[in-house]
């Protein structure tokens, strides 16, 4: 059975300074560090690579994790820093917060770029913007107004705790 999302992992040209910024900005918690050297044939069948070398960090944010790989061997190529979220495949992951203007803010002082500062929506339950991170990957903050919101956080916990009680 599914329980739900673990991590989403992420390739960087720059380990050591994606994690910086996710830790001191986003306030993540670094809860590994580590990876592997060439010569592994069971890594190197899991992640569908020959001879793969990889540094590797996986932070704990609130209730999922960021997983984030600085390939050695092969190297990656580098990415479009201005793809379109349009294009097919991955296009962003979310933090959910609680006070957006003041989460936008440091982020922005932490060297995060954004189309637009997060607007205000007349009677919205939802305010939220788009940006990238220092490696481009598009990052939206999201502050949902109303906990009882089909999709807020606090409905998710609330049912996953009402599914243990059963």
């Amino acid at each position: 059975m599914i329980r739900g999302i673990h991590h989403v992992a992420i390739s960087t040209p720059n380990l050591e300074r994606i994690v910086a910024f996710y830790r001191d900005y986003v306030g993540a918690e670094v809860v590994y560090e580590g990876g592997w050297k060439r010569g592994s044939d069971i890594i190197d069948t899991i992640v569908g690579l020959k001879n793969s070398e990889a540094k590797q960090a996986m932070l704990k944010i609130g209730n999922a994790y960021l997983e984030f790989f600085e390939y050695v061997s092969p190297a990656g190529n580098p990415k479009d820093p201005n793809y379109g979220v349009n294009h097919h495949g991955y296009t962003h992951f979310a933090f959910d917060v609680t006070d957006i203007d003041v989460v936008y803010n440091r982020l922005v002082q932490g060297g995060m770029t954004f189309h637009c500062p997060p607007p205000k929506f007349e009677g919205s339950a939802i305010r939220a913007t788009y940006g990238r991170d220092p490696d481009g990957n598009v990052v939206e903050i999201q502050e949902i107004l109303d906990p009882e919101h089909n999709f807020s956080l606090e409905r998710t916990v609330s049912a996953v705790g009402r599914d243990k009680q059963r």
